[in-house]
């Protein structure tokens, strides 16, 4: 079975492997996310999962061994809602979601040096509405300064949660489902913690 390395500092992507069994290392994987003029925010996320691939393959070096990489964008009104700069940004950012419903994209890739395969997910995530002094308490908690929207799902921003439509792991950072499939493609099981009886 060929080594995988995780191409993410995301705690959440870690916890998700881990989740369904899969051994891996994290490995850094800095790319440029700054999205191209006129760029889809699904071809965005896909780029940058497999920017982050591809990275995280070079920083490794030669071998035999696959780097999983992944990108998650919110994104409300065909605009990408990155991880706010500042308090007034986050606020903006969970008053334009409060009562609506947006889009959540995630890509996964994964590379193995001869090919690079990726899927992309969408998810719908509904909030219900919310006040200025729950903005700000949200902001005061920390949770937000690091999220893509401004918000995470896992967290105390679950509160805000009125309904999810598709893969809620791809909602917290890395579908599961499409996760396995890709992983099996390059012979990489999950579940290798079980014991076979």
């Amino acid at each position: 079975m060929k080594p995988l390395y995780l191409a993410s500092g995301s705690p959440r992507r870690r916890e998700l492997l881990t989740q369904i069994g899969v051994a891996f290392r994290v490995i850094g994987a800095d790319i440029d996310e700054t999205p191209l003029a006129d760029e889809p925010p699904a071809a965005y996320v896909e780029r940058l999962a497999r920017g982050k691939a591809r990275a995280g393959r070079g920083a490794v070096g030669e071998g035999d061994f696959c780097v999983l990489g992944a990108d998650t964008a919110v994104v409300l009104d065909g605009r990408i809602l990155g991880k706010p700069v500042d308090e007034h940004d986050a606020r903006a950012m969970l008053m334009a979601l409060s009562g609506r419903e947006h889009e959540v994209l995630t890509a996964v890739a994964v590379e193995d040096g001869g090919r690079c395969d990726a899927r992309v997910v969408r998810s719908l995530v509904r909030f219900r509405p919310i006040g200025e002094a729950e903005a700000a308490a949200y902001w005061a908690s920390g949770e937000p300064c690091d999220k893509a929207g401004g918000y995470g799902i896992q967290g105390l921003g679950a509160v805000f949660v009125a309904g999810v439509s598709g893969s809620y792991s791809a909602v917290v950072g890395l579908p599961l489902c499409e996760t396995y499939e890709l992983l099996g493609q390059f012979g990489i099981p999950c579940w290798q913690n079980l014991t076979v009886r």
